[in-house]
């Protein structure tokens, strides 16, 4: 891993991909995201304050437990004057998340459940299974792929 003067205190995209892991079209995308941002030099290339590892070691760790970006973006966010997050933050944050995270194991549990039992009978019907047709109410009084809307006849 490249190490980088403390005294420098911008990074390339080169430099901020090779020290946090990210790829580089990762690091656009974050920053088309308004997750992490740059400035441009006078030749056009982005430059990161140094600070932007951080964040990114924060993105990263947050997707991996599969926190949304949309909702790591609210976080980063909420912080005040787009600060990096510390170790408080990710405290509170996890907090937080902790309640979602739990639900979405769930329902992860329900699925494996299901599918256990889909894998038995392996008829995959339309009708019935609850893998390609969950939760159906439409599908007790209605057929068919879609829901159309019911015209009335012109008087």
């Amino acid at each position: 891993m490249p190490q980088i003067p403390e005294k420098v205190h911008e990074l390339t995209v080169g430099q901020l991909s090779a020290r946090s892991g990210a790829a580089v079209s990762a690091l656009h995308f974050y920053e088309s995201k308004g997750l992490i941002s740059s400035r441009r030099t006078s030749g056009n290339q982005r430059r990161y304050h140094r600070d932007t590892l951080r964040r990114v070691a924060f993105i990263r760790a947050s997707q991996r437990v599969g926190i949304p970006l949309a909702t790591i973006r609210e976080a980063l966010d909420s912080l005040p004057e787009e600060r990096t997050p510390n170790h408080e933050d990710w405290a509170h944050l996890s907090e937080h998340w902790r309640a979602e995270l739990d639900e979405r194991i769930k329902q992860l549990g329900r699925l494996r459940d299901h599918l256990t039992d889909c894998i038995g009978c392996g008829c995959l019907s339309l009708e019935t299974c609850v893998l390609s047709n969950p939760d159906d109410v439409f599908g007790e009084r209605l057929t068919g792929s879609r829901l159309m809307v019911e015209r009335r006849p012109k008087a």
